[in-house]
C-alpha cells in the first residue's frame, strides 16, 4: 500500500514551468495523478510535460497577473480535464530590494502574483462544478512569511498574507470538504526565484544564507514531497496548517 498514491486524481499546478511547480507536477504524475500544468511560457510547460510520467495530462498556459480572468480560465481547465481533486499554487515572484528602492510596481506585481491570485484561484475552485469532495488546496508560501529578512519586505508580506489566507480559507471551505494548507520552504536551489536571489547576493552573503539552514539548502523535489503529502490521503485530517520545509532554518 502506498498512502501517497494519487491514482485517478486530477490536480492543477500553477508555476509548473520550472522549479517547485515543475517538481510537484512531475512527482504527482509519478504517484499516478493526472496534472493540468500552468505557467506563462507554453514552451517551458512542454518541457515539464516531457519530464512527467505518461498520462492524460493537460497544458493550460495562463498569466496569473490577469486576476479578473482567473475564474474563467480555471473553469476552462475543468471543462477540458474534469473536476479537480487538488490545486497547487506554486507560481510566485520575488524582488529583493532595500526599503528605499521598493517601487509601487514592485509591490503590485508581487502582491498580485503571490497573494491576490491565490485568493481568486480559491474563489473559482470552490464552485461545485470545479472540484470533487475531499479536494485539497496547497499554497507555496515561504519562511519569509514567518521570519524577517532584510530586503525581502514585500515578498515576506505577500507570503505572510498567504499563510493567513490559508487559515481563513481552511475554516470557510471545510463545509465543502475542501482542505487548505501551505508549505513554507527555506531557500531552494534550482528555481527562478533562487537564481534571482543568488544574483542579488555576494558569494559571502550566499554562504551565510546557506549556513542558516542546518541541513543545507533544499531542492524543488524536497518541497514537492511535502506538497504530495498534503494532497494525498496522508493529509486527510490536516487543514489550516503551514508545513515548514526549510532544513531547520526556523528551528533556531
Amino acid at each position: 500500500m502506498n498512502p501517497m498514491d494519487l491514482s485517478g486524481r486530477m490536480v492543477l499546478v500553477t508555476g509548473a514551468s520550472s522549479g517547485i511547480g515543475r517538481a510537484a507536477a512531475v512527482l504527482i504524475s509519478e504517484l499516478g495523478g493526472r496534472v493540468a500544468i500552468s505557467g506563462r511560457d507554453a514552451e517551458r510547460l512542454k518541457a515539464t510535460r516531457a519530464a512527467m510520467t505518461s498520462g492524460d495530462h493537460v497544458i493550460a498556459p495562463y498569466n496569473l497577473c490577469q486576476i479578473d480572468g482567473i475564474a474563467e480560465w480555471l473553469m476552462s481547465v475543468v471543462a477540458q480535464a474534469g473536476p479537480l481533486d487538488g490545486l497547487v499554487h506554486c507560481a510566485g515572484v520575488q524582488t529583493t530590494r532595500p526599503l528605499g528602492a521598493v517601487s509601487r510596481a514592485d509591490y503590485e506585481n508581487i502582491m498580485d502574483v503571490n497573494l491576490a491570485s491565490a485568493l481568486w484561484l480559491a474563489k473559482a475552485f470552490r464552485h461545485k462544478s470545479a472540484f470533487k469532495p475531499g479536494a485539497a488546496i496547497v499554497f507555496v508560501a515561504s519562511i519569509a512569511g514567518i521570519v524577517g529578512q532584510i530586503g525581502n519586505h514585500v515578498y515576506g508580506a505577500s507570503k505572510g498574507g498567504l499563510i493567513a489566507l490559508t487559515r481563513s480559507l481552511a475554516l470557510e471551505l471545510a463545509h465543502s470538504k475542501i482542505r487548505v494548507n501551505a508549505v513554507a520552504p527555506g531557500v531552494i536551489t534550482g528555481t527562478g526565484i533562487s537564481s534571482a536571489f543568488e544574483r542579488a547576493l555576494t558569494a559571502e552573503q550566499m554562504d551565510a544564507v546557506s549556513a542558516l539552514h542546518p541541513l543545507g539548502l533544499g531542492c524543488p523535489r524536497d518541497v514537492a514531497y511535502a506538497i504530495a503529502f498534503l494532497l494525498a490521503d496522508t493529509g486527510h485530517w490536516i487543514t489550516g496548517s503551514t508545513l515548514t520545509v526549510d532544513g531547520g532554518y526556523t528551528a533556531a
